[in-house]
């Protein structure tokens, strides 16, 4: 995504809302009449807005034209942003605001606290995951959004709020006093080393601060011992479009391509150049990519790919290879608009038609966390080379060299867990709520717990409860291992953190079992290449 600031005068957006050719007058030609267009398009409005028979919001009216024109592009990355929603993304790409650091979501008639992000001030106040806002400031929180919530939580550093909390197993609401503080979004929520002597990065989004935070931790595992790296990207929606390429840049020699873009207008044609001497060169490193991995994250991979400088494992990406621009409209709104398509270094575009993008998401065989492992369908796709002359696939999202997919269900458990997607909205609410009760009333509970049969019998009856009974006992019975699966990585992220979540779920995660297995027999970045099957040509190094 690359940032463009321009403000955009009120009229601009009228006639790109009326350039749709539904206001003609014979004989006239729309792009000599543009003003007759404007004019038009302003009594249609007035017309509706003053005789329509029942009552309708004017701004409403300017508001469904902008979207209309938006939804006529037929590109869901493009896309009017209001003055909320742009604070939030700005938020998760620049990565610093003012509050107290707690993730939020709506659930019912209370805001749940779903994250305390660790050292931030509503942890060290002593807010739990689980814990209801029941009032804010004086003010009562029963019936608000999380967006209500968040403009009274966010605030100048150095401010106090009041806030009272409603804990599971607590009768009484319980008061905190928080002092705002300036909160950085954390990219990689956490590092550790593998097996004794494998860094472990999971990059959760490319934002201002991910390339410090990625070298940050990649120095940190060296010096506790670690030999090679794997980078995790799985998951990983993207961000910043610098921002990925400074964090290819980190491996790279300075001077070679990492992306090209290619656009209509002549500022969005560049060619994107690594700068600095590489920080790592002789790292061996495993990138992981998933059918979630889009955007800056493939930028990333097809960087890393292309000059043969990581081994790319897990399954086909989600294939998006555009770049959006921002401009800033009157009124703090934002407009988010696909201005070009972005190429790997061998020239590759990766885009996927929407219609394959969301096909990896209905179809395939579930896997034991839920998602999907599609088949990978790499027939008639262009090839191309590396740097060293390995063959790529263009199209269709990044390739990894390495296809390695995750454990898949049973067709029993498999119809299992699709029932219980049918109520995933209650299953959801209620693993949170069950959980967040049971490490309440567990407060000893130890890192290496254990998941047991009573645990899941008085979670599937809560679940019943919940859902009416509309699922059946023999769904819950089969849907077993779905069902412990969460209640382990919940109960872990909730009481230990994103970390001891990580370590539970790793010991059935086959994709980090084939990184760890190619970098215990690889000395080096061309020897990892050559252990997975897909190696240089002899002639190269």
């Amino acid at each position: 995504m690359r940032f463009g600031r321009f403000l955009a005068p009120a009229a601009v957006l009228l006639v790109a809302v009326t350039t749709g050719g539904w206001f003609l007058q014979q004989g006239v030609s729309q792009e000599r009449n543009v003003y007759l267009q404007v004019r038009l398009f302003e009594e249609v409005v007035s017309h509706v807005a003053d005789r329509f028979v029942e009552p309708v919001d004017r701004e409403a009216l300017y508001g469904s034209a902008i979207s209309g024109v938006l939804e006529g592009l037929e590109d869901p990355n493009s896309s009017f942003l209001d003055v909320s929603e742009w604070e939030s993304l700005r938020i998760r790409t620049e990565g610093e605001y003012g509050g107290v650091g707690l993730e939020i979501v709506g659930r019912g008639d209370w805001v749940t606290v779903v994250n305390p992000l660790p050292g931030t001030p509503g942890t060290r106040a002593g807010i739990r995951a689980g814990d209801r806002f029941y009032e804010v400031a004086g003010e009562s929180a029963e019936g608000w959004t999380a967006d209500e919530a968040v403009e009274r939580l966010r605030g100048q550093p150095g401010t106090e709020v009041d806030v009272k909390m409603l804990r599971p197993g607590v009768p009484e609401p319980i008061p905190f006093s928080i002092t705002r503080a300036v909160i950085q979004y954390l990219t990689v929520p956490f590092h550790t080393i593998l097996d004794g002597d494998v860094g472990y990065v999971p990059l959760r989004l490319v934002s201002e601060s991910s390339p410090e935070e990625v070298q940050s931790a990649i120095d940190d595992l060296l010096a506790s011992g670690a030999e090679s790296m794997i980078l995790d990207l799985r998951g990983n929606p993207g961000g910043l479009l610098d921002r990925g390429i400074a964090i290819a840049d980190l491996f790279l020699d300075p001077g070679i391509t990492v992306v090209e873009t290619r656009g209509r207008a002549a500022d969005q044609n560049a060619v994107f150049r690594s700068r600095s001497q590489s920080v790592y060169p002789d790292l061996p490193l495993v990138v992981l990519v998933d059918e979630r991995s889009a955007s800056a994250s493939e930028i990333i991979a097809g960087a890393l790919q292309d000059h043969d400088r990581a081994l790319v494992v897990g399954t086909i990406t989600f294939g998006k290879g555009s770049v959006q621009s921002l401009y800033q409209l009157t009124g703090g709104n934002v407009l988010k608009l696909t201005t070009a398509r972005w190429y790997t270094p061998s020239g590759r575009s990766i885009q996927k038609a929407r219609k394959d993008q969301m096909a990896a998401f209905d179809d395939g065989a579930l896997t034991i966390s839920g998602a999907l492992a599609a088949v990978p369908d790499t027939a008639g796709r262009p090839r191309f080379q590396s740097s060293g002359g390995r063959t790529l696939l263009g199209g269709g999202g990044i390739t990894p060299d390495l296809l390695v997919t995750l454990d898949t269900l049973s067709v029993a458990e498999q119809g299992a867990v699709r029932a219980i997607y049918a109520n995933a909205p209650t299953f959801n609410a209620t693993l949170f709520d069950w959980v967040a009760e049971y490490s309440n009333d567990h407060p000893d509970l130890a890192p290496d717990f254990e998941v047991t049969d009573a645990m899941i019998a008085d979670f599937t009856v809560a679940l019943r409860e919940a859902t009416e009974e509309e699922i059946d006992g023999r769904t819950l019975r089969e849907g077993e291992v779905y069902i412990r699966y969460n209640l382990e990585r919940e109960l872990a992220l909730q009481t230990f953190g994103e970390a001891a979540e990580f370590d539970r779920i790793q010991r059935v995660d086959r994709q980090v079992a084939e990184a760890l297995s190619a970098l215990s027999a690889a000395s080096s970045p061309s020897a990892l290449l050559q252990v997975a099957g897909n190696p240089l040509p002899p002639d190269l190094p």
